[in-house]
C-alpha cells in the first residue's frame, strides 16, 4: 500500500505550508491525481484520515481529488488519444510509438486554511 507514503509527503509538504504562513488549521486539501498513477482512491482516503489525526494542525482536513484523464501522444501521426481506452497502440494510424503526455502524476493543486 504506497498510499500511506503518499499521505505522509503530502502531509510534510503541507506542513511546511502551515507553518510559512502562520496558519492554524488546515480545512482541506486538494490532489489532482492521474488516471494511471496507480493510487487507490479508497486507500487513499482511508490513509488520509487516520493520518490527519496525528496532526494537531490537520485533524478534521478533508482530502479532495480530482482526476487528471491520462493522455498518449503518438510520434508517428502527432495526435493525441485516451490512454486508458485504447493504450499503447495509437487508435489513429496503428503505431506503437507512443508515449504517455500526462496521466501519472500527483500533485498538490490547492490547500484550504483557516
Amino acid at each position: 500500500m504506497h498510499e500511506l507514503g503518499i499521505v505522509f509527503y503530502i502531509i510534510d509538504d503541507v506542513e511546511e505550508v502551515v507553518k510559512e504562513n502562520d496558519v492554524t488549521t488546515v480545512g482541506s486539501v486538494t490532489l489532482q491525481l492521474g488516471e494511471v498513477s496507480g493510487v487507490v482512491h479508497s486507500y487513499l482516503q482511508d490513509v488520509w484520515k487516520w493520518a490527519c489525526s496525528k496532526h494537531e494542525c490537520m485533524v478534521d482536513a478533508e482530502l479532495k481529488i480530482e482526476e487528471i484523464p491520462a493522455v498518449t501522444y503518438c510520434e508517428d501521426c502527432q495526435r493525441t488519444y485516451g490512454t486508458v481506452e485504447y493504450g499503447k497502440t495509437c487508435p489513429h494510424c496503428g503505431s506503437g510509438n507512443t508515449y504517455l503526455l500526462r496521466g501519472n502524476e500527483i500533485k498538490i493543486k490547492e490547500i484550504e486554511a483557516e
